[in-house]
């Protein structure tokens, strides 16, 4: 591996542990023994250069998007890509970071074929691909009660007929900044980095204007912040059953806009405990 990035095998002796930087991933494959080491070494073999990769565009990544943008990564044309839908509003290819680069460690790993199962997890934004006789199970529809513990309310398997590739969650409790107060907004695609972008922007359109929403400059909290002065939300008081639903709306409304063009497959939403899925029989909870 390159200078500061590693790989191991973790405890349980199936996930493999992959770090460099700020890049957390854990992925797992099922297949012959022989097949899969040789999928985990082009993974590794493509994360070393990752990281680099990103870098030396990231100034302009964090750019509002714009058509004319050029980027000779391809991760960062994936990220492009990813959030053009979106162009409407204010997004950048940063938005599809994190997916993005699952769906490229993912490629690598798969490249030659062979195996049943291979998930790349990305802090919690997920690219995966299915054999046809396998499935994938994962925990969605996390909400806050009304004491601000995290719930999970139910799991979704996958197979490969369904066409997702990407499962992916933002809101203002996660790891990254909001402009809205989603609690979390979970997004199927067909690949991570549309998931990503399309849970960031869904976020952000959920909201409302309310004396019980405690915003703060994004650069107050993080000087690189792609999303500059622009208010994020830290702290949202208990809102009424009125403009919980007022909340959900506009983000129902883009989510399902998104679903109309094809771009997204599977939408929850979650604020303050409502609940809200939108998606086709076959993404279902189980």
């Amino acid at each position: 591996m390159v200078e500061g990035a590693s790989a191991r095998l973790l405890d349980d002796g199936r996930r493999w542990h992959l770090n460099h930087g700020p890049i957390d991933i854990v992925m797992a494959g099922e297949g012959e023994a022989d097949v899969l080491t040789a999928a985990y070494r082009r993974a590794c073999t493509r994360f070393e250069t990752v990281l680099d990769e990103l870098v030396a565009e990231l100034p302009t990544l964090r750019w509002p998007y714009a058509l004319e943008m050029v980027f000779e990564g391809r991760i960062a044309r994936r990220m492009k890509h990813a959030v053009a839908p979106f162009a409407n509003r204010f997004i950048t290819p940063m938005a599809a970071v994190a997916g993005a680069v699952a769906d490229e460690v993912l490629d690598a790993a798969w490249a030659d074929g062979g195996l049943d199962k291979l998930y790349v997890n990305n802090g919690g934004d997920i690219a995966f691909r299915l054999g046809p006789a396998a499935e994938f199970t994962v925990g969605l529809l996390p909400f806050a009660g009304e004491t601000g513990e995290v719930h999970l309310a139910g799991d979704v398997r996958f197979r490969a007929g369904h066409g997702v590739g990407g499962v992916a969650t933002s809101g203002w409790r996660g790891r990254s900044h909001s402009l809205g107060i989603a609690d979390a907004v979970t997004v199927v695609a067909e690949t991570a980095a549309r998931a990503d972008a399309a849970a960031t922007a869904i976020a952000s359109a959920t909201d409302i204007a309310s004396p019980r929403i405690d915003r703060r400059p994004a650069r107050d909290l993080d000087p690189d912040s792609d999303l500059g002065h622009r208010p994020v939300v830290v702290a949202v008081g208990p809102l009424s059953a009125d403009e919980r639903r007022r909340a959900l709306d506009r983000g129902l409304d883009l989510a399902e806009a998104a679903m109309a063009r094809g771009e997204v497959l599977g939408v929850s939403l979650a604020v303050q405990g409502d609940i809200e899925v939108r998606g086709p029989g076959a993404i279902a909870k189980s």
